[in-house]
């Protein structure tokens, strides 16, 4: 394989962690959904996913850290048909990802630009102008060199924290001096309803912990990779449970849940802390706050692009794909046409996903979609886990079980359409086209490159 330069250590893997995997915009989501019982549903999805995804990353990453990540920890395990199956569908995730994310970012950006702007959050051609601008921002530096690239990935990964503890203080600081918008009781800590729309959120609270395994798919760049993914899946994790479970709680301290934006419910409940002060001198944080939630989230596509653009890179050094997409930047040192194609796709996927329905709609479905083909490849990675770890206790099979438990579940529930979707029928085929579709795609893929593999190897007559 060609040499890819090293030029991340402990502090860029414990940002581009954190910027990968913790959104906001998910406190949002918990908050307005499920209320106090969003506290109890974190700490139920860090035990039955997260810890279990920790444990499984640090042991694979220290057997096998080199570039890939998933893909090459389910080829080890399982043979390269599988290897690439499971890379396919983390890299098409991203597909939809970057837009999802990038169609919040554009509604925050709306609201960052003061109340005269704040209407264009609804408008399509706004966003998808700012999605698309965001998107080529952080191609563009991580195109020319991970070594700038990271820089983005490091600003998103400070500007996802520094909100998130602006945020806290101020909820702290309101509940000492006024109070809570939202009534403190145990009875509230247990959800008020089962069915399933509302229990399918608790699927998406699962995927706002994903991620982990994304920082490894970069190991021919990490200085001392094992160790130093070891350590810092141990920082970043503790930090992004944190933030999760104090961030929701911030919130219905601010707000009751009922009111809460699904799109700018972090300015809006900063705003609304402000306002509850009566500090009129801090009124400037809402739109601050707002501010860092867009370069946090630009962070985060820059770590999802860097890390992803290494599935198709490994899979053409291997010979799975075309040749060309292993080829690495005689200049800049990256494999640029990975990264080319998959910011030329996602381009496309932007502006489709706002044709013809409205920003929410759109988010919605762009994220459901994303999180039932995230969690493919989680299962194999769970997989890979229990097949590949060293210590066979009954404590390592549970963590792996654990872990396949509660992605086979939230694949599951990531069919259930949201419960005020007005065509549910349609919302249902856009989702299950998509997964099916693309994944169907991947297994298709993943044949004829095991057989150019297969054919290039055979001795010549």
């Amino acid at each position: 394989m060609s040499q890819l330069p090293r030029v991340l250590r402990l502090r860029d893997v414990v940002l581009f962690n954190i910027t990968a995997i913790v959104g906001l915009r998910w406190l949002t989501t918990a908050a307005s959904q499920f209320g106090l019982a969003s506290l109890g549903l974190w700490l139920l999805a860090m035990l039955v996913f997260f810890l279990p995804s920790a444990v499984a990353v640090r042991e694979l990453a220290d057997i096998d850290p080199g570039a890939g990540g998933v893909y090459r920890w389910v080829r080890r395990a399982f043979g390269p048909l599988h290897g690439f199956v499971a890379g396919w569908g983390y890299w098409v995730n991203n597909l939809f990802y970057f837009p999802s994310l990038l169609v919040a970012t554009a509604a925050i950006a709306a609201y960052a630009a003061g109340p005269r702007f704040v209407h264009l959050g609804e408008d399509t051609v706004f966003i998808a102008l700012v999605s698309l601008a965001g998107l080529w921002l952080a191609l563009g530096m991580n195109l020319v060199g991970l070594a700038v690239g990271k820089r983005l990935q490091n600003l998103g990964g400070y500007a996802t924290w520094l909100p998130a503890l602006i945020f806290v203080l101020l909820a702290v600081w309101s509940l000492v001096a006024r109070g809570s918008a939202t009534p403190f009781s145990a009875r509230a800590l247990l959800p008020a309803r089962l069915d399933l729309p509302s229990i399918n959120l608790f699927a998406t609270m699962t995927f706002a912990f994903a991620g982990l395994e994304l920082a490894p798919t970069l190991g021919d760049e990490i200085h001392d990779p094992a160790a130093t993914l070891r350590r810092g899946v141990a920082v970043s994790g503790l930090a992004v449970v944190a933030m999760y479970v104090l961030g929701t709680a911030a919130m219905l301290v601010a707000l009751p849940h009922d009111t809460v934006s699904i799109t700018n419910g972090v300015p809006q409940a900063t705003a609304a802390l402000v306002e509850r002060l009566g500090a009129p001198w801090l009124a400037p944080l809402a739109a601050a706050v707002a501010l860092l939630l867009v370069l946090g989230n630009l962070g985060g596509v820059g770590a999802w692009l860097a890390g992803s653009a290494r599935l198709p890179f490994v899979a053409g050094v291997d010979g799975a794909l075309p040749p060309a997409f292993g080829r690495i930047h005689p200049r800049w040192q990256t494999p640029h046409l990975a990264i080319l194609v998959q910011g030329a796709i996602a381009t496309v996927f932007i502006v489709a996903s706002l044709v013809g329905a409205t920003v929410k709609n759109a988010y919605l479905v762009l994220t459901q979609t994303t999180l039932i083909l995230f969690f493919i490849p989680y299962v194999y990675l769970f997989a890979a886990y229990l097949r590949l770890r060293r210590g066979r206790t009954l404590w390592t099979a549970l963590v792996g079980v654990a872990g396949l438990a509660a992605v086979a579940f939230s694949i599951v529930l990531g069919f259930v359409p949201p419960a005020d979707e007005a065509h549910p029928v349609l919302y249902e085929t856009k989702v299950v086209g998509g997964v099916i579709g693309f994944m169907a795609l991947g297994v298709l893929l993943a044949g004829r490159g095991v057989r150019r593999r297969t054919a290039s190897a055979m001795p010549s007559a």
